[in-house]
């Protein structure tokens, strides 16, 4: 949203999805398209057989609340691109009223698509696994702790060393796909601004500067904004408890630090205690073989209550409480948002709140409701 251009990109997208897969007609079109495409590719000698490449695959609609579907929609419109520009083309020229088919053929069939499309495509594979990973109900921390590192790195270093790949594998796209490529020396009109203005910038300044930098610069921005200094400082405390190889990353310090940082839920008295309870509980659970199995925080707190540990050592098993409640992302929040949407439609807008709040625990944990007997 902070660039309009990836802002309309994305909106084409959705239109063009749309348009291609509407009917069961036109998604069948696309399918016999597809295959043809494949076979006209494998008789030329352009690409080769192996089991499992080429499946068919179809364009899946963009959903807010599913941060994978953009990337996936992308790769598939990117390998289908003959397809659905034939698609298009057919849905054109057959149809008895006006579509947005010419226009979205025109819409792609231009340098800016190509450009952000492969933009786009880059950074989704760069941020793929985090966003994969915090999307999980039993989000590793651990994991992603070192994830976050490792995206914010290829980001700075896709910002500083990465326009030349990507103008160059965008230029190999258009000449393959007879897409005229913009003199970068050229001016345009500053986007959002009247040609009467006279106000003018490069080709090379508005892609690489307005786009490229901008969004990199925003997807930064919003990481150290959801990941500050003091939130991995927390992230990076809980850590600590991580169970495997027998607590090897266990440190008294870092998770007597929580209790400060939580002080609500630690009294003074709990705070001096704590830090005797944790080298207690580390050297007795190290020499407790039940414990040797656990792989994560969540199946720690499992083998404590089974074994009547978390009685013994409530200090400890409080901070494993708060790690498991840890809201290391938005994805459970943004899903039960689209949940209500669901259950309190137009048709049912008088449910009162208690009958809603029944409705919405049955609907977001109904993996849990699916596991129990009916008797």
């Amino acid at each position: 949203s902070s660039c309009s251009s990836i802002h309309d990109f994305f909106e084409y997208i959705s239109l063009i999805v749309t348009t291609t897969t509407t009917s069961c007609k036109r998604r069948d079109a696309l399918t016999e398209a597809q295959h043809q495409d494949i076979l006209d590719r494998l008789e030329s000698g352009e690409i080769s057989t192996r089991r499992g490449l080429h499946q068919s695959s179809t364009l899946a609609r963009l959903v807010d609340t599913r941060w994978g579907s953009h990337h996936k929609t992308l790769l598939h419109l990117d390998q289908m691109w003959a397809s659905v520009i034939k698609v298009l083309s057919t849905i054109d020229a057959n149809g008895r009223n006006p579509s947005h088919a010419a226009g979205c053929i025109e819409k792609m069939e231009c340098f800016k698509f190509a450009l952000v499309l492969k933009f786009m495509l880059k950074l989704f594979g760069i941020t793929n696994e985090l966003s994969q990973l915090l999307q999980r109900r039993d989000t590793n921390i651990v994991l992603a702790l070192e994830l976050i590192h490792d995206v914010k790195l290829r980001l700075a270093t896709m910002r500083d060393s990465g326009w030349e790949s990507i103008f160059d594998e965008v230029k190999q796209f258009c000449n393959s796909k007879g897409i005229p490529v913009p003199n970068m020396d050229d001016e345009i009109p500053v986007r959002g601004r009247s040609r009467l203005e006279g106000r003018t910038i490069t080709n090379l300044h508005y892609y690489r500067a307005e786009i490229f930098y901008v969004v990199i610069d925003k997807i930064c921005v919003e990481m150290n904004h959801r990941f500050s200094d003091s939130n991995q400082e927390v992230i990076a405390c809980f850590s600590c408890l991580d169970p495997k190889n027998s607590f090897s990353k266990f440190d008294v310090q870092k998770l007597s630090r929580l209790a400060e940082i939580y002080s609500a839920d630690f009294s003074n008295s709990d705070r001096t205690i704590l830090r005797d309870q944790l080298e207690t509980f580390v050297l007795h659970l190290r020499n407790h073989a039940a414990f040797s199995t656990c792989k994560d925080v969540e199946s720690l707190a499992t083998k404590m209550v089974e074994t009547e540990k978390h009685l013994v050592f409530p200090l400890v098993y409080k901070l494993i409480e708060l790690a498991l409640l840890l809201p290391v992302s938005t994805a459970s929040v943004e899903r039960a948002f689209s949940a209500m949407k669901i259950i309190k439609s137009k048709l049912r807008s008088t449910i009162n709140d208690d009958w809603f709040n029944h409705l919405m625990i049955c609907y977001t944990e109904r993996e849990i409701f699916k596991s129990l007997d009916d008797e």
